[in-house]
């Protein structure tokens, strides 16, 4: 009787244990912090609002030293009102939401300042720690990855 009490508990925990949530909100917040993408041009600070993620831009290569970087304003925006907005400092990655069971970050949008366009966007974070950035339009296999390492502060 106590054999089966225990073999019982024991089967008990085990079976809570394996369907227990695997990710919990610290898996989706390894996000946040700086990142500088692999062409080392760009570093953007990922940060939580709400319940959701987004991407700021807080430096960038000036390939054109006619302005400083706070002097470059967002002149490709399709929307006139917003072409005097600064780059710097400016969301690129919005609307992130954690999704546990793919252990990504679904949902958002990323915007392209030197286009002047806006994508669907996911992200992941591999194995060796580079977070990838998707940026597509209608289906993820055809659109363009970008990775970045994390900044140690």
């Amino acid at each position: 009787m106590l054999y089966n009490k225990l073999l019982f508990k024991f089967f008990t925990l085990f079976f809570l244990t394996a369907i227990a949530p695997k990710y919990t909100t610290n898996d989706a917040d390894r996000i946040c912090g700086k990142w500088i993408s692999s062409k080392k041009d760009i570093i953007v600070q990922v940060y939580k609002e709400g319940n959701g993620f987004r991407g700021k831009t807080i430096w960038f290569k000036n390939v054109d030293n006619s302005k400083t970087m706070d002097e470059w304003t967002d002149k490709h925006n399709p929307d006139p009102a917003l072409r005097n907005r600064k780059l710097l400092g400016m969301d690129i990655l919005s609307t992130m939401t954690y999704v546990p069971k793919s252990d990504s970050w679904e949902n958002g949008k990323i915007y392209d300042a030197q286009s002047g366009k806006e994508w669907s966007a996911s992200v992941q974070i591999d194995k060796d720690g580079v977070l990838k950035v998707t940026g597509y339009w209608h289906f993820k296999f055809i659109g363009k990855t970008m990775s970045f390492m994390r900044v140690k502060d």
